[in-house]
């Protein structure tokens, strides 16, 4: 039986044998000992996304005493359910995004890790400690944003919609410009897309492009 460890792009964690991209965690321990989820989704604000190997360490996938590794089909993923890249085993992309950050939300230098996971800390989650959204049309989204449509999550790529699964993206649909969309990506994530993040796509995505 494959773990509760994979993120979708609203930010549950499901089973799925389907493998990811990216690696990440919500800073602590989720599960119990026998590896199952218990009921907390997050610890702390530090919502990161990692590498799967680095410097050659190993790990035990929810091992003791340890904190819960999450798993995310790729970047646009990653950061629909509010994550942030990691500045250990990711700190090229770390620090870009936070330098772009600082740049367009902060009008300084570099953001800090702190400021970042507060903003999207609060963007990420509503009153209730759900997923928050909001709704916009597709022509006001940059390629990389994540949205829910209909029945599923779609990518938003060059203005069209790619359909999401956890093992990649399955189709794409041709839609109006004007057309209403329930965003899942944090409004400052999609702010550091347009001041020219790109997030990395699974491959899956490439047949679309």
């Amino acid at each position: 039986m494959p773990l509760q460890n994979r993120v979708t792009p609203d930010g549950q964690i499901v089973a799925t044998a389907a493998r990811g991209t990216l690696m990440g965690n919500r800073g602590g321990m989720l599960h119990r000992v026998d590896k199952s989820l218990g009921p907390k989704r997050w610890v702390s604000k530090q919502w990161i996304t990692c590498r799967l190997s680095y410097k050659g360490r190993w790990r035990e996938v929810m091992a003791p005493n340890s904190y819960t590794e999450l798993f995310f089909l790729d970047e646009a993923t990653s950061f629909a359910a509010g994550h942030r890249p990691c500045y250990e085993c990711r700190r090229r992309e770390a620090v870009f995004f936070a330098e772009l950050w600082g740049e367009t939300l902060g009008g300084g230098p570099r953001a800090k890790a702190g400021e970042i996971d507060a903003t999207l800390h609060a963007e990420r989650l509503n009153a209730e400690g759900r997923k928050a959204t909001y709704k916009t049309t597709i022509e006001d989204l940059p390629t990389g944003a994540m949205v829910r449509w209909r029945d599923g999550a779609y990518l938003i790529l060059a203005g069209r919609l790619l359909r999401w699964a956890p093992e990649g993206y399955t189709a794409v649909i041709d839609v109006e410009k004007d057309m209403a969309v329930e965003v899942l990506t944090p409004r400052s994530t999609l702010e550091m897309f347009r001041a020219g993040y790109d997030a990395d796509l699974h491959e899956s995505a490439l047949k679309f492009m």
